[in-house]
């Protein structure tokens, strides 16, 4: 006979739900071409399988494009078969019986910005990168997009003058996620491969950053990454990411800051360079 919890005089519940903050790879779809948008999306995945491959993807419509104009349900089978997860579909085009009948859960307006991988042959727009745990460009990528540059940036920064930052004074292992709301955070130890640190303002890495590292994720465009040795699977600021696989080869290996420059492009540095 099976036992429950209360036979076991074992007061746990079976199962607990919480509110946790995890970071999406946004596919924004912005042209009504479906085999544009396949093919960009798996130059996508070519550039970064390691990356890519299983990671779970929250398709978003653009502004005038509908789940009927693009086929949906085709678009879902195909991003399955590259070995993406669609988890997930938002946009005032989204019709919600057939997001539904795909498995596809439903998101409302942008709240927090995942990172956008894909912008869809249409309406691309020039570098201008991302935002929360959120990418556009030929060397950069955006996420979620800052609802102003200006703005948004200025009030994320106001927000977080007043905080200390988060501080862990240990490594930080694959698997493991660490997220500072509205403020920085220094990490005293190496962030190893697999390993996600997020922070609402700076990120200061104090030892080889070979995870992943992402700053400014509620939008502030002024955040900034440093770490003593770059060997990063990927970095991001402000959604503005890049991947491993595009580093030059004078910052591999050695302290770098990242930042956006005045471009809104992600700027990748020897630490001390002067910008």
């Amino acid at each position: 006979m099976a036992t429950t919890p209360e036979d076991d005089g074992c007061s746990s519940p079976p199962l607990e739900l919480k509110g946790r903050m995890a970071t999406l790879t946004v596919v924004r779809v912005q042209t009504t071409d479906l085999d544009a948008l396949v093919s960009a999306l798996e130059q996508k995945l070519q550039e970064a399988p390691n990356l890519l491959k299983g990671a779970p993807m929250l398709i978003e419509l653009a502004d005038g494009v509908t789940e009927r104009d693009i086929g949906l349900q085709r678009l879902v089978v195909l991003m399955r078969e590259m070995g993406v997860v669609p988890v997930a579909v938002r946009g005032a085009g989204v019709d919600e019986g057939v997001a539904r009948a795909v498995g596809l859960g439903i998101l409302g307006a942008e709240a927090e910005s995942p990172r956008r991988v894909s912008q869809a042959p249409g309406n691309q727009r020039e570098p201008s990168h991302d935002k929360q745990a959120v990418p556009s460009a030929a060397d950069g990528h955006k996420a979620a997009e800052p609802s102003a540059a200006g703005s948004g940036s200025e009030e994320a920064d106001h927000n977080r003058r007043g905080l200390a930052p988060r501080v862990i004074d240990h490594p930080v292992r694959s698997g493991q996620q660490v997220y500072a709301r509205g403020r920085d955070i220094i990490v005293l130890g190496a962030v190893g491969t697999g390993a996600e640190i997020l922070a609402d303002g700076d990120v200061h890495i104090y030892g080889a950053l070979r995870g992943r590292a992402l700053a400014g994720v509620q939008g502030d465009t002024q955040a900034r990454i440093f770490c003593t040795s770059l060997d990063a699977e990927l970095v991001s600021v402000a959604g503005n990411y890049q991947v491993s696989e595009r580093f030059e080869a004078d910052v591999r290996g050695k302290p770098a800051q990242i930042s956006l420059d005045e471009s809104g492009s992600l700027r990748i540095e020897p630490f001390g360079k002067s910008i």
